[in-house]
């Protein structure tokens, strides 16, 4: 039975998205292309081996646009006859090409494959894909949801009240994850550029006390009067940043992997893909990770790492509330607060990111999941190979 195994995985810093930020001056294009070469230099394969390229990005527009993917992977010098493909599920646009790549070899349609991810935020802000004026959903959804959906801050601040989830509780899990960030070694996963080392948007002097003092960035009368629960406890600093960053994973057989001489880092267990409340939008996660769970056969307290993105704190934190899991166990080198969210990256960034703790920490198994725009998320469990 052929199975899907990552035997490679690497990212660059991530950068502050915005100008003057370390990788702002970098084309996202040039930007994917420097880690797609890390991974085939690090793996030492040959490249024209790769069967396909499947790449993450969200606005797919200006520098962004005409398949990223493919003109990095030329970019990088890399052999033309290789295909590649830029796909978009949102936040989970990179973690999406990480299942695509897995179930791809998983059939036997390919051997060897790179999932990987961009996204340049600085350069291509996002929201550009939808110029002003444009409706992008339409007559029939505005008549099924006549009192409108809503941005991602609302639904941050609706999971907040929903789950009774206070601004303390917000910053005080927003200062945890700078403090576990600036307190993690990530020199097994990347590939430094633009004299960018470490991720740029962690600050190891946070506090709760000082993250009390920002104000909440979604407060809009209308939404007020709309929702009266809300109590706009949402801020930039329980929030993720506005980022600029690449990742890319290696995936292939246990079986290609012995006949290359690679060894796998971890097996691809199972995959779970969820639709939920658009107006909650970002609460996905909740059924994601019961479907993965089921899907594998195992129990929450068979997972030894989680990873849930950080868009916000009010997600990772009612995720904890419904699941139970231990805290102690997720994010356990800091999260995206704290890290940065570069959109189409950040899938493959935090399976990077955890493949490597699975090895520090010894973990057999671990569970990724993220939230995405339009009430969707991916659910991905990992099992550490001998």
């Amino acid at each position: 039975m052929r199975d899907a195994v990552i035997v490679q995985a690497v990212r660059t810093p991530i950068g502050r998205g915005k100008p003057g930020g370390a990788l702002s001056g970098i084309h996202p294009v040039d930007l994917l292309a420097h880690a797609l070469r890390a991974l085939i230099e690090r793996s030492g394969v040959d490249p024209s081996l790769v069967d396909d390229v499947i790449g993450g990005c969200v606005d797919q527009v200006g520098e962004q646009a005409m398949n990223t993917t493919r003109y990095a992977w030329l970019a990088a010098g890399f052999p033309d006859s290789v295909p590649a493909v830029t796909v978009d599920r949102q936040c989970g646009s990179s973690q999406q090409a990480v299942h695509f790549a897995a179930q791809g070899v998983l059939s036997g349609a390919y051997d060897l494959v790179v999932a990987c991810g961009v996204e340049s935020m600085s350069r291509v802000p996002m929201w550009s894909n939808v110029p002003p004026g444009t409706d992008p959903f339409g007559p029939a959804l505005a008549a099924r949801y006549p009192d409108g959906l809503v941005p991602q801050g609302i639904s941050a601040e609706l999971i907040a009240a929903k789950w009774s989830l206070s601004r303390e509780q917000l910053d005080t899990f927003s200062a945890a994850s700078h403090a576990r960030a600036a307190a993690a070694s990530f020199a097994d996963e990347l590939a430094p550029l633009a004299g960018l080392e470490r991720d740029e948007s962690v600050r190891p002097a946070t506090t709760p006390e000082i993250l009390a003092g920002l104000k909440p960035s979604f407060a809009d009368p209308g939404y007020a009067e709309r929702f009266p629960q809300i109590a706009w406890s949402v801020t930039a600093g329980n929030s993720s940043p506005i980022n600029d960053g690449a990742a890319a994973v290696l995936i292939t057989t246990s079986e290609t992997a012995a006949r290359l001489g690679l060894r796998p880092l971890a097996r691809l267990h199972s995959f779970a893909v969820t639709g939920s409340d658009p107006l909650l939008m970002l609460t996905g996660v909740i059924p994601a990770t019961e479907k993965v769970l089921r899907r594998a056969g195992l129990r929450l307290a068979d997972i030894d790492l989680f990873e849930v993105n950080e868009a916000f704190a009010s997600v990772v934190l009612a995720w904890l509330q419904e699941t139970g899991a231990d805290p102690a166990r997720v994010n356990v080198k800091g999260g995206a607060i704290a890290l940065g969210h570069p959109l189409g990256a950040s899938g493959a960034r935090i399976t990077t990111t955890l493949v490597h703790a699975m090895r520090e920490r010894g973990a057999r198994y671990a569970l990724q999941t993220m939230c995405e725009a339009g009430g969707l998320a991916n659910a991905l469990i990992l099992e550490h190979t001998a």
